[in-house]
Protein backbone atom coordinates (compact mmCIF):
# COMPACT_ATOMS: atom_id res chain seq x y z
CA UNK A 1 0.00 0.00 0.00
CA UNK A 2 2.82 2.44 0.88
CA UNK A 3 4.51 1.84 -2.49
CA UNK A 4 1.41 2.98 -4.35
CA UNK A 5 1.27 6.13 -2.21
CA UNK A 6 4.98 6.84 -2.77
CA UNK A 7 4.55 6.53 -6.53
CA UNK A 8 1.66 9.00 -6.52
CA UNK A 9 3.59 11.43 -4.28
CA UNK A 10 6.77 11.27 -6.40
CA UNK A 11 4.83 12.02 -9.59
CA UNK A 12 3.10 14.91 -7.83
CA UNK A 13 6.36 16.43 -6.51
CA UNK A 14 8.07 16.40 -9.91
CA UNK A 15 5.09 17.71 -11.85
CA UNK A 16 4.14 20.43 -9.36
CA UNK A 17 7.73 21.69 -9.12
CA UNK A 18 7.80 22.24 -12.90
CA UNK A 19 4.33 23.81 -12.90
CA UNK A 20 5.24 26.16 -10.03
CA UNK A 21 8.13 27.60 -12.05
CA UNK A 22 6.00 27.97 -15.19
CA UNK A 23 3.12 29.65 -13.33
CA UNK A 24 5.51 31.92 -11.44
CA UNK A 25 7.14 33.13 -14.65
CA UNK A 26 3.74 33.60 -16.26
CA UNK A 27 2.49 35.58 -13.23
CA UNK A 28 5.52 37.91 -13.42
CA UNK A 29 4.96 38.42 -17.13
CA UNK A 30 1.19 38.95 -17.10
CA UNK A 31 0.58 40.53 -13.64
CA UNK A 32 -2.46 38.25 -13.35
CA UNK A 33 -3.86 37.81 -9.83
CA UNK A 34 -5.29 34.40 -10.74
CA UNK A 35 -2.00 33.23 -12.20
CA UNK A 36 -0.12 34.48 -9.13
CA UNK A 37 -2.42 32.57 -6.79
CA UNK A 38 -2.11 29.50 -8.99
CA UNK A 39 1.68 29.79 -8.64
CA UNK A 40 1.27 29.99 -4.85
CA UNK A 41 -1.14 27.05 -5.05
CA UNK A 42 1.37 24.89 -6.95
CA UNK A 43 4.20 25.93 -4.61
CA UNK A 44 2.15 24.86 -1.59
CA UNK A 45 1.26 21.58 -3.36
CA UNK A 46 4.93 20.88 -4.04
CA UNK A 47 6.04 21.62 -0.46
CA UNK A 48 3.09 19.67 0.91
CA UNK A 49 3.99 16.61 -1.14
CA UNK A 50 7.58 16.86 0.04
CA UNK A 51 6.20 16.73 3.57
CA UNK A 52 4.06 13.72 2.61
CA UNK A 53 7.13 11.91 1.24
CA UNK A 54 9.09 12.65 4.43
CA UNK A 55 6.15 11.27 6.41
CA UNK A 56 6.05 8.09 4.29
CA UNK A 57 9.79 7.53 4.75
CA UNK A 58 9.81 8.20 8.49
CA UNK A 59 6.51 6.37 9.05
CA UNK A 60 7.79 3.28 7.25
CA UNK A 61 10.48 2.55 9.81
CA UNK A 62 9.99 -0.71 11.74
CA UNK A 63 9.48 -1.09 15.48
CA UNK A 64 12.47 -0.40 17.71
CA UNK A 65 13.29 0.10 21.38
CA UNK A 66 11.64 3.52 21.46
CA UNK A 67 8.62 2.85 19.20
CA UNK A 68 7.12 -0.51 20.11
CA UNK A 69 4.59 -0.53 17.25
CA UNK A 70 6.70 1.17 14.60
CA UNK A 71 6.85 4.79 13.44
CA UNK A 72 3.59 4.70 11.44
CA UNK A 73 1.91 7.64 13.19
CA UNK A 74 4.73 9.99 12.17
CA UNK A 75 3.19 9.89 8.71
CA UNK A 76 -0.04 11.38 10.02
CA UNK A 77 1.89 14.01 11.97
CA UNK A 78 3.78 15.18 8.87
CA UNK A 79 0.53 15.12 6.90
CA UNK A 80 -1.12 17.25 9.59
CA UNK A 81 1.71 19.78 9.57
CA UNK A 82 1.61 20.06 5.81
CA UNK A 83 -2.18 20.33 5.64
CA UNK A 84 -2.71 22.91 8.36
CA UNK A 85 0.59 24.75 7.94
CA UNK A 86 1.31 24.92 4.23
CA UNK A 87 -2.23 25.17 2.90
CA UNK A 88 -3.19 27.71 5.54
CA UNK A 89 -0.15 29.78 4.57
CA UNK A 90 -1.06 29.37 0.91
CA UNK A 91 -4.61 30.48 1.60
CA UNK A 92 -3.39 33.53 3.55
CA UNK A 93 -0.86 34.54 0.88
CA UNK A 94 -3.48 34.14 -1.86
CA UNK A 95 -6.09 36.23 -0.07
CA UNK A 96 -3.50 38.87 0.81
CA UNK A 97 -2.36 39.11 -2.83
CA UNK A 98 -5.98 39.39 -4.02
CA UNK A 99 -6.57 42.17 -1.49
CA UNK A 100 -3.52 44.13 -2.68
CA UNK A 101 -4.43 43.53 -6.33
CA UNK A 102 -7.90 44.95 -5.65
CA UNK A 103 -6.49 48.04 -3.90
CA UNK A 104 -4.03 48.64 -6.76
CA UNK A 105 -6.60 47.88 -9.44
CA UNK A 106 -6.38 51.34 -11.02
CA UNK A 107 -2.67 51.88 -10.34
CA UNK A 108 -0.94 48.90 -11.93
CA UNK A 109 -1.26 48.65 -15.69
CA UNK A 110 -0.91 45.25 -17.27
CA UNK A 111 1.54 44.95 -20.16
CA UNK A 112 0.05 44.77 -23.63
CA UNK A 113 2.85 42.51 -24.85
CA UNK A 114 5.75 40.50 -23.46
CA UNK A 115 9.08 39.92 -25.21
CA UNK A 116 9.98 36.23 -25.40
CA UNK A 117 13.16 35.32 -27.31
CA UNK A 118 12.85 38.53 -29.28
CA UNK A 119 9.19 37.99 -30.10
CA UNK A 120 6.41 40.23 -28.81
CA UNK A 121 3.65 37.98 -27.42
CA UNK A 122 0.32 39.03 -25.92
CA UNK A 123 0.09 38.08 -22.18
CA UNK A 124 -3.10 36.13 -22.78
CA UNK A 125 -1.22 33.62 -24.94
CA UNK A 126 1.43 33.12 -22.26
CA UNK A 127 -1.36 32.37 -19.79
CA UNK A 128 -3.06 30.01 -22.24
CA UNK A 129 0.10 28.00 -22.92
CA UNK A 130 1.12 27.75 -19.26
CA UNK A 131 -2.37 26.80 -18.09
CA UNK A 132 -2.69 24.23 -20.87
CA UNK A 133 0.64 22.62 -19.87
CA UNK A 134 -0.44 22.69 -16.22
CA UNK A 135 -3.79 21.10 -17.08
CA UNK A 136 -2.15 18.24 -18.99
CA UNK A 137 0.53 17.53 -16.35
CA UNK A 138 -1.74 17.86 -13.34
CA UNK A 139 -4.41 15.84 -15.10
CA UNK A 140 -1.88 13.05 -15.63
CA UNK A 141 -0.91 13.04 -11.93
CA UNK A 142 -4.60 13.03 -11.02
CA UNK A 143 -5.12 9.95 -13.20
CA UNK A 144 -2.21 8.14 -11.46
CA UNK A 145 -3.65 8.97 -8.00
CA UNK A 146 -7.20 8.12 -9.09
CA UNK A 147 -6.14 4.68 -10.37
CA UNK A 148 -4.45 3.89 -7.06
CA UNK A 149 -7.51 5.18 -5.20
CA UNK A 150 -9.86 3.01 -7.30
CA UNK A 151 -7.62 -0.02 -6.73
CA UNK A 152 -7.75 0.46 -2.96
CA UNK A 153 -11.50 1.07 -3.03
CA UNK A 154 -12.16 -2.17 -4.90
CA UNK A 155 -9.85 -4.09 -2.54
CA UNK A 156 -11.83 -2.71 0.43
CA UNK A 157 -15.11 -3.75 -1.18
CA UNK A 158 -16.48 -0.18 -1.16
CA UNK A 159 -18.53 1.08 -4.11
CA UNK A 160 -19.21 4.67 -3.01
CA UNK A 161 -16.13 6.88 -3.76
CA UNK A 162 -17.29 9.65 -1.41
CA UNK A 163 -17.66 7.20 1.47
CA UNK A 164 -14.23 5.73 0.84
CA UNK A 165 -12.75 9.23 0.54
CA UNK A 166 -14.06 9.97 4.03
CA UNK A 167 -13.19 6.64 5.65
CA UNK A 168 -10.06 5.50 3.74
CA UNK A 169 -7.18 4.30 5.91
CA UNK A 170 -4.39 6.01 3.93
CA UNK A 171 -4.57 9.82 4.36
CA UNK A 172 -1.43 10.25 2.22
CA UNK A 173 -3.15 8.91 -0.88
CA UNK A 174 -6.29 10.92 -0.05
CA UNK A 175 -4.16 14.06 0.29
CA UNK A 176 -2.53 13.53 -3.12
CA UNK A 177 -5.85 12.75 -4.79
CA UNK A 178 -7.58 15.75 -3.23
CA UNK A 179 -4.69 18.11 -4.01
CA UNK A 180 -4.54 16.99 -7.64
CA UNK A 181 -8.31 17.36 -8.01
CA UNK A 182 -8.15 20.88 -6.58
CA UNK A 183 -5.09 21.64 -8.73
CA UNK A 184 -7.00 20.77 -11.91
CA UNK A 185 -9.98 22.78 -10.64
CA UNK A 186 -7.64 25.71 -9.88
CA UNK A 187 -6.29 25.71 -13.43
CA UNK A 188 -9.85 25.81 -14.80
CA UNK A 189 -10.77 28.65 -12.42
CA UNK A 190 -7.66 30.65 -13.31
CA UNK A 191 -8.34 30.17 -17.01
CA UNK A 192 -11.94 31.30 -16.51
CA UNK A 193 -10.91 34.43 -14.59
CA UNK A 194 -8.26 35.39 -17.14
CA UNK A 195 -10.62 34.71 -20.06
CA UNK A 196 -13.44 36.78 -18.53
CA UNK A 197 -11.03 39.66 -17.92
CA UNK A 198 -9.80 39.43 -21.50
CA UNK A 199 -13.34 39.43 -22.90
CA UNK A 200 -14.87 42.12 -20.66
CA UNK A 201 -11.81 44.21 -19.86
CA UNK A 202 -12.84 44.11 -16.17
CA UNK A 203 -9.93 43.03 -13.94
CA UNK A 204 -12.30 42.16 -11.10
CA UNK A 205 -12.99 38.82 -12.79
CA UNK A 206 -9.32 37.89 -12.47
CA UNK A 207 -9.16 39.03 -8.85
CA UNK A 208 -12.45 37.31 -7.96
CA UNK A 209 -11.34 33.94 -9.26
CA UNK A 210 -7.99 34.34 -7.49
CA UNK A 211 -9.96 34.66 -4.22
CA UNK A 212 -11.79 31.39 -4.99
CA UNK A 213 -8.46 29.64 -5.63
CA UNK A 214 -7.07 30.88 -2.30
CA UNK A 215 -10.25 29.86 -0.47
CA UNK A 216 -9.94 26.33 -1.88
CA UNK A 217 -6.55 26.02 -0.20
CA UNK A 218 -8.12 26.95 3.13
CA UNK A 219 -10.90 24.37 2.72
CA UNK A 220 -8.28 21.75 1.77
CA UNK A 221 -6.31 22.53 4.93
CA UNK A 222 -9.37 22.02 7.13
CA UNK A 223 -10.45 18.77 5.42
CA UNK A 224 -7.00 17.16 5.40
CA UNK A 225 -6.41 18.29 8.97
CA UNK A 226 -9.62 16.57 10.08
CA UNK A 227 -8.68 13.32 8.29
CA UNK A 228 -5.22 13.12 9.85
CA UNK A 229 -6.44 14.14 13.30
CA UNK A 230 -8.60 10.99 13.34
CA UNK A 231 -5.51 8.80 13.21
CA UNK A 232 -3.66 10.76 15.88
CA UNK A 233 -6.39 10.27 18.49
CA UNK A 234 -6.38 6.49 18.98
CA UNK A 235 -9.14 5.78 16.47
CA UNK A 236 -10.73 2.32 16.61
CA UNK A 237 -10.86 -0.17 13.74
CA UNK A 238 -14.56 -1.18 13.38
CA UNK A 239 -13.80 -3.76 10.66
CA UNK A 240 -11.34 -5.64 12.84
CA UNK A 241 -13.67 -5.51 15.85
CA UNK A 242 -16.55 -6.91 13.80
CA UNK A 243 -14.31 -9.73 12.53
CA UNK A 244 -13.23 -10.57 16.10
CA UNK A 245 -16.85 -10.69 17.26
CA UNK A 246 -17.81 -13.04 14.43
CA UNK A 247 -14.86 -15.32 15.19
CA UNK A 248 -15.71 -15.49 18.91
CA UNK A 249 -19.38 -16.21 18.22
CA UNK A 250 -18.50 -19.10 15.93
CA UNK A 251 -15.72 -20.54 18.11
CA UNK A 252 -17.01 -23.62 19.98
CA UNK A 253 -14.88 -23.04 23.08
CA UNK A 254 -15.69 -19.36 23.69
CA UNK A 255 -18.81 -18.50 25.67
CA UNK A 256 -18.62 -14.69 25.38
CA UNK A 257 -16.17 -11.78 25.08
CA UNK A 258 -15.82 -8.46 26.91
CA UNK A 259 -14.00 -5.14 26.66
CA UNK A 260 -13.10 -5.47 22.99
CA UNK A 261 -10.95 -2.54 21.88
CA UNK A 262 -8.73 -1.69 18.93
CA UNK A 263 -6.27 1.08 18.07
CA UNK A 264 -5.19 2.00 14.54
CA UNK A 265 -1.45 2.73 14.62
CA UNK A 266 -1.38 3.23 10.84
CA UNK A 267 -3.10 1.69 7.81
CA UNK A 268 -1.07 -1.52 8.10
CA UNK A 269 -0.95 -1.87 11.89
CA UNK A 270 -3.95 -2.36 14.20
CA UNK A 271 -3.65 -3.43 17.83
CA UNK A 272 -6.52 -5.41 19.40
CA UNK A 273 -7.22 -6.28 23.04
CA UNK A 274 -10.13 -8.25 24.50
CA UNK A 275 -11.28 -10.45 27.35
CA UNK A 276 -12.97 -13.81 26.78
CA UNK A 277 -14.81 -16.38 28.85
CA UNK A 278 -14.24 -20.02 27.94
CA UNK A 279 -17.02 -22.60 27.68
CA UNK A 280 -16.41 -25.15 30.42
CA UNK A 281 -18.16 -28.13 28.86
CA UNK A 282 -16.05 -27.77 25.69
CA UNK A 283 -12.88 -26.97 27.56
CA UNK A 284 -13.15 -30.03 29.83
CA UNK A 285 -13.78 -32.36 26.88
CA UNK A 286 -10.53 -34.31 26.47
CA UNK A 287 -8.84 -32.49 29.35
CA UNK A 288 -8.68 -35.65 31.48
CA UNK A 289 -6.72 -37.45 28.78
CA UNK A 290 -4.35 -34.49 28.40
CA UNK A 291 -3.77 -34.31 32.16
CA UNK A 292 -3.10 -38.06 32.33
CA UNK A 293 -0.63 -37.81 29.45
CA UNK A 294 1.30 -34.98 31.12
CA UNK A 295 1.19 -36.82 34.44
CA UNK A 296 2.67 -39.97 32.90
CA UNK A 297 5.36 -37.97 31.15
CA UNK A 298 6.31 -36.20 34.37
CA UNK A 299 6.31 -39.39 36.44
CA UNK A 300 8.56 -41.05 33.87
CA UNK A 301 11.23 -38.48 34.63
CA UNK A 302 11.22 -39.24 38.39
CA UNK A 303 13.40 -42.12 39.65
CA UNK A 304 11.41 -44.92 41.31
CA UNK A 305 13.15 -44.50 44.66
CA UNK A 306 12.11 -40.82 44.85
CA UNK A 307 8.41 -41.39 44.25
CA UNK A 308 6.28 -40.55 47.28
CA UNK A 309 2.92 -38.95 48.01
CA UNK A 310 4.35 -35.43 47.99
CA UNK A 311 5.98 -35.90 44.58
CA UNK A 312 2.82 -37.50 43.14
CA UNK A 313 0.74 -34.58 44.42
CA UNK A 314 3.15 -32.11 42.80
CA UNK A 315 3.09 -34.03 39.50
CA UNK A 316 -0.70 -34.16 39.48
CA UNK A 317 -1.01 -30.41 40.12
CA UNK A 318 1.65 -29.60 37.53
CA UNK A 319 -0.09 -31.78 34.94
CA UNK A 320 -3.43 -30.00 35.51
CA UNK A 321 -1.83 -26.57 35.17
CA UNK A 322 0.18 -27.51 32.09
CA UNK A 323 -2.79 -29.07 30.30
CA UNK A 324 -4.98 -26.05 31.08
CA UNK A 325 -2.36 -23.58 29.88
CA UNK A 326 -1.77 -25.51 26.66
CA UNK A 327 -5.48 -25.67 25.89
CA UNK A 328 -5.92 -21.97 26.64
CA UNK A 329 -2.90 -21.01 24.50
CA UNK A 330 -4.23 -23.10 21.64
CA UNK A 331 -7.57 -21.27 21.73
CA UNK A 332 -5.84 -17.87 21.77
CA UNK A 333 -3.57 -18.93 18.89
CA UNK A 334 -6.62 -19.99 16.89
CA UNK A 335 -8.25 -16.60 17.49
CA UNK A 336 -5.11 -14.74 16.46
CA UNK A 337 -4.52 -16.84 13.35
CA UNK A 338 -8.08 -16.49 12.06
CA UNK A 339 -8.23 -12.76 12.83
CA UNK A 340 -4.97 -12.08 10.99
CA UNK A 341 -6.16 -14.16 8.03
CA UNK A 342 -9.31 -12.04 7.80
CA UNK A 343 -7.59 -8.75 8.63
CA UNK A 344 -3.86 -8.81 7.72
CA UNK A 345 -3.45 -5.30 9.17
CA UNK A 346 -3.79 -6.73 12.71
CA UNK A 347 -0.30 -6.35 14.10
CA UNK A 348 -0.84 -7.43 17.70
CA UNK A 349 -3.66 -9.24 19.54
CA UNK A 350 -3.86 -9.50 23.32
CA UNK A 351 -6.55 -11.81 24.71
CA UNK A 352 -7.11 -12.14 28.44
CA UNK A 353 -8.98 -15.22 29.64
CA UNK A 354 -11.26 -13.65 32.21
CA UNK A 355 -12.92 -16.83 33.48
CA UNK A 356 -14.47 -20.16 32.62
CA UNK A 357 -18.22 -19.83 32.21
CA UNK A 358 -20.28 -22.25 34.31
CA UNK A 359 -21.88 -24.94 32.14
CA UNK A 360 -25.64 -25.00 31.77
CA UNK A 361 -25.61 -28.71 32.82
CA UNK A 362 -25.01 -27.66 36.44
CA UNK A 363 -28.70 -26.87 36.57
CA UNK A 364 -29.25 -30.57 35.95
CA UNK A 365 -26.46 -32.62 37.65
CA UNK A 366 -27.60 -35.82 35.95
CA UNK A 367 -26.80 -34.23 32.56
CA UNK A 368 -23.11 -34.19 33.50
CA UNK A 369 -23.20 -38.01 33.80
CA UNK A 370 -25.03 -38.56 30.53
Amino acid sequence: MAEGSKKAVLYAICVNAVITVLKGLAALATHSASMTNEAVHSLMDTLNQVFLMVGLIKGGRPADREYAFGHGQKKYLWNLWSAIGLFSIGCGLGLAHAWHAWHRLHIVERPTSVSVLGLEIAPIWISVVVLLIALVLEGYVLVVAAKEFALRMRAAGVKNPLRYLRDADDPTLIAVLLEDSIAVTGVILAATGIAMTQVTGNKLWDIGFSVIIAAMLGVTAIFLGMINMRYLTSIRDPGVERAFQEICKSHPEIERFHDLRSIVVDETHTVVVAEVELREERLVGDMRARIDAHERALLARVPEERLNDKVREYVETRAVIQATLERTERIIDELETELKERCPRVFHLTVEVESIAAPSQLDDPEALLS
